[in-house]
């Protein structure tokens, strides 16, 4: 992946490169947010929100878009006990979900993916919860009404067996209601996709017109400063997965911390650190990216639409 993502850094192309604002959440951080989507005639998205200093102590708000790559916080709207938010919509609802961080006695303790739902955006509801200690569950709509669900299994028990940190796996299920911990823990997995020591997962996933899946990612690994400090490396990326074949084709980065304005870090380890949301299509063909920038930022660049010959976004 080093090697790739030298390749990468010398023939990308960004045609624009922003830094997001924040309106209303003064003192506090916003990252690692969900795509922008469009409700009720209104552009909205949901966004993590941390004090610089402190971890594992994050709220998820809704904001309006106010203006161009500015956002501001929606008044009273409801506040989730969560990390990093996606959604989703399936049929005439919108899925939420985000990473619940548990304590116990003052100390963390474990973690879970939680799920909201509903057509009301200011009163959704807690439906489901995923395996413990598994992050990066998506949902995707799929062309036979179904609905694809990709897991994410990280351990070191993992590393062992394929090397890899992480896998993906991938299921579907009928409704929402068969969506659980169960189902989303024994996802088949799909091979292939990291390296040695690498680790990452699925952002957001789109539905092509090809019936194939396009990917917007996370892939990671470990590296060190000019200290010889460990830095823990988040980059850009994209595949295409075929849910018929369960084959995955065509991954390549598609962004990296240079990519994005200059900016702080949460921590010495993060500076290289870019943590996907996923992508919105612009009315001139390319694709707006938005990511977590070194846990305190959001960034949004412009690239060339990442699933080019597989298929547009329905």
């Amino acid at each position: 992946m080093q090697a790739q993502r030298l390749e990468f850094e010398a023939a990308k192309k960004i045609y624009e490169s922003a830094t997001v604002v924040f309106h209303g959440v003064d003192g506090f951080d916003v990252y690692n947010i969900s795509i922008p989507f469009l409700w009720d005639g209104k552009r909205y998205l949901f966004g993590r929100v941390e004090r610089r200093d402190e971890w594992a102590r994050s709220w998820v708000r809704l904001f309006e878009e106010t203006g161009q790559d500015e956002w501001t916080v929606v008044k009273d709207s409801m506040i989730y006990t969560l990390e990093d938010p996606y959604i989703t919509v399936i049929g005439d609802e919108l899925v939420m979900g985000g990473t619940h961080v548990q304590y116990e006695r003052g100390k963390y303790s474990t973690f879970f993916g939680y799920f909201f739902r509903g057509t009301d955006l200011h009163d959704l509801y807690y439906f489901t919860t995923g395996p413990n200690k598994m992050k990066d569950i998506r949902l995707v709509p799929l062309s036979d009404g179904k609905i694809g669900v990709f897991s994410r299994p990280r351990s070191a028990e993992m590393r062992g067996k394929y090397g890899s940190e992480s896998m993906i796996g991938f299921t579907v299920v009928d409704t929402l209601e068969e969506l659980t911990a169960d189902v989303i823990e024994n996802a088949p997995y799909i091979y292939g996709i990291f390296g040695e020591g690498e680790w990452g997962g699925v952002n957001q996933a789109y539905l092509l017109d090809s019936g194939k899946i396009g990917v917007i990612g996370h892939i990671s690994y470990r590296d060190t400063d000019e200290r010889g400090g460990e830095v823990k490396v988040y980059l850009n990326m994209a595949f295409v997965f075929d849910p018929i074949t369960r084959e995955s084709s065509n991954l390549h980065l598609i962004g990296s911390r240079p990519c994005y304005p200059p900016g702080p870090a949460k921590t010495p380890h993060l500076v290289d650190c870019v943590f996907t949301s996923g992508i919105v299509m612009r009315p001139d063909g390319k694709a707006d990216l938005y990511s977590g920038i070194g846990d305190c930022q959001t960034g949004r660049i412009t690239i060339d639409y990442p699933f080019e010959g597989h298929g547009r976004m329905v």
